[in-house]
């Protein structure tokens, strides 16, 4: 499928072969809504709106947008705003960046048990870190602030269940006096990380099958038989778990440009589809084994369906959560006494009060209300297009 006006995307795909996918794979609603969200983006199914240039007359549709967060089309202006928002909570200190991983042996039953297993995911990593936080080993001793946010792919599209965790360097004294600023080079040991984060998401898991209160459906379905169960218990046990830490980043500037990288991901973005043609996709990925360097892959369109659905999240899941300081309670009250006590002298930066023109302007350095056709004049809005019927067999 080849278009000369602009580079092939994620909805062309679907809108091409998702249907004969549908027929053959059984998809839960989530999935379904999901798949027909980015095929009718910004088409006459959603409607919109009849601009015309207030200098040569010229007109133009503006559909509207589906706003669907696993959309490569809509996280652009969603990503801005949310960083705006954080502006003024990026504190004048260091930042440290660590990655919790899930072992790929949990694929199976992660799939069928995605939000149970997830806010599991979360909850033994903020624990791993509290209880380091708490510890006298690390010379911290205080409650720490850290923004979560969950990635579930890797760079062909399968499925890797991950945590990026973005913390301040140091912590607030259980009394609230005092700001203890953490080592410069690192928080914690990642190694004992690891040991501690396995520790917890095991112990909970299996007091999760103990409950009754795990799905055993699919590729998991062995997994309902006690041996075997306790059978992926003991290897899970006795496998070394991944815990990344990366270097610490500076000022606030570099914080907002790191979260931006990670908070409003996609499993892939429209940029690294090369083609679409004969019931394939050939796209680019970064190949982290050599180096990190650039290839080229090519799957049938049928699975990379198939691994796209795979990172569809259940409704409702909160992808991007926040703790100790950070949490939403007590954040404005925490990053003014932290500053304070930090002795900071440099103002936070103020949100950003703009218009769409003017954030796409800033981001991509078009005028989107410039007249295409004369390039002089100004677009300027005038008659609503209703929604149209979407045809769900073509």
């Amino acid at each position: 499928m080849k278009d000369n006006n602009r580079s092939p995307e994620v909805a062309d795909l679907f809108r091409r072969y998702g249907n004969a996918d549908r027929e053959k794979t059984e998809l839960t609603a989530q999935q379904y809504k999901v798949m027909k969200r980015i095929e009718i983006c910004r088409t006459a199914a959603l409607g919109g709106h009849v601009e015309a240039c207030d200098h040569c007359g010229h007109t133009q549709n503006a559909y509207n947008s589906c706003r669907d967060r696993h959309c490569p089309k809509c996280q652009t202006m969603v990503k801005e705003k949310w960083l705006n928002n954080r502006k003024a909570e990026v504190l004048p200190c260091p930042y440290f960046h660590h990655v919790f991983t899930l072992p790929h042996e949990l694929n199976p039953l992660i799939m069928v048990n995605k939000r149970i297993m997830l806010a599991l995911l979360f909850t033994a990593v903020k624990e791993t870190l509290q209880v380091f936080a708490r510890d006298r080993k690390w010379r911290i001793e205080g409650q720490l602030g850290f923004i979560s946010v969950l990635h579930t792919w890797n760079q062909k599209l399968m499925d890797h269940y991950h945590l990026h965790c973005i913390i301040p360097a140091g912590a607030l004294s259980f009394d609230r006096k005092r700001w203890i600023s953490a080592r410069t080079k690192y928080l914690f040991k990642v190694q004992s990380l690891a040991k501690e984060f396995q520790r917890r998401y095991l112990n909970k898991l299996e007091k999760l099958y103990r409950k009754n209160q795990l799905s055993f459906n699919g590729r998991a379905a062995g997994y309902q038989d006690e041996k075997q169960f306790l059978k992926l218990l003991s290897a899970l046990w006795d496998k070394q778990w991944i815990t990344y830490a990366k270097q610490p980043f500076g000022g606030p500037e570099q914080v907002l440009e790191y979260l931006g990288r990670y908070t409003h991901r996609v499993a892939i973005t429209n940029n690294r589809i090369i083609a679409i043609d004969d019931a394939t996709i050939r796209f680019r990925y970064r190949d982290r084994s050599d180096d990190n360097t650039e290839k080229q892959l090519t799957i049938s369109a049928q699975e990379f369906i198939r691994r796209f659905l795979l990172h569809v999240l259940p409704r409702g899941f909160t992808k991007i959560r926040y703790y100790g300081f950070l949490a939403h309670a007590n954040k404005k009250t925490c990053i003014e006494l932290i500053r304070r006590l930090i002795g900071a002298t440099i103002a936070c930066a103020k949100k950003l009060v703009e218009s769409v023109q003017e954030m796409m302007l800033r981001l991509i350095g078009i005028d989107i209300c410039c007249c295409p056709q004369c390039g002089k004049g100004k677009l300027v809005y005038l008659r609503p297009i209703a929604e149209a019927a979407y045809d769900d067999t073509s």
